[in-house]
């Protein structure tokens, strides 16, 4: 169980005091460097499930457990740290508009308290990583929208974390700069072998990896195989 990051033993999700059901009694497990989508209709509750994996939503009923913790009984500072061992880049990529890219890429390190060195020298592997070395002294506004969500996905790896989070990454991406995200993933994946899970509408027609298929249908999440 060890090479385990996400297990989920009869989870429920709810809102309004349990009230609302979004995800109810679900059982599946992601191991370490696997690479998931999760699909399914509007509305059906991939982002519900998305959040639960870094705490924002608590399980209602059954065990979450992420990284070794268990969601549903975590502490707030436990569930802090494990919040540093995470990327999650968004759709609106939550970019800050006054600071540099580079500030924007280092901001888990900042937090951390990681020195102005360390910082500098990240910025700098990362920007080469996601091509944008030449627009580190940028600001948000100056990017387009594909841009900004690499510098998105910059940030999400400044910590070389175990888990990646990601909420229709390239819902608002034309082809080119989605294709250019999908390899950002791959790579982070493959290389680094990190456990990358992703929600998204349509799973990419060009996409090498070996990945695995979850959909969530009337409150029920299976894998496809």
């Amino acid at each position: 169980m060890a090479n385990v990051v996400i297990q989920a033993s009869d989870l429920t999700l709810a809102y309004n005091n349990g009230k609302n059901e979004i995800i109810k009694n679900a059982n599946f497990s992601i191991k370490k460097g696997e690479f998931v989508f999760i699909t399914g209709p509007s509305g059906s509750g991939k982002s519900t499930l998305l959040k639960s994996f870094y705490g924002h939503i608590k399980p209602t009923h059954g065990s979450l457990m992420v990284g070794g913790l268990d969601l549903a009984k975590i502490s707030n500072s436990k569930l802090q740290e494990l919040r540093t061992h995470m990327g999650i880049v968004f759709q609106d990529y939550k970019l800050v508009n006054e600071w540099t890219v580079a500030k924007n890429v280092v901001l888990p390190l900042m937090i951390a308290g990681y020195s102005i060195d360390m910082q500098h020298t990240q910025a700098q592997r990362l920007l080469r990583h996601v091509k944008l070395s030449e627009y580190a002294n940028m600001y948000p506004y100056e990017l387009s929208g594909g841009e900004q969500q690499r510098v998105g996905i910059a940030r999400a790896l400044a910590k070389n974390p175990m888990l990646i989070l990601a909420d229709e990454p390239t819902g608002n991406l034309d082809e080119y700069s989605s294709n250019v995200i999908w390899d950002l993933m791959e790579n982070a994946c493959q290389q680094l072998e990190t456990t990358v899970v992703v929600v998204t509408h349509r799973i990419p027609t060009v996409f090498s990896l070996q990945y695995r298929h979850f959909i969530i249908e009337n409150k029920g999440v299976y894998e496809v195989h």
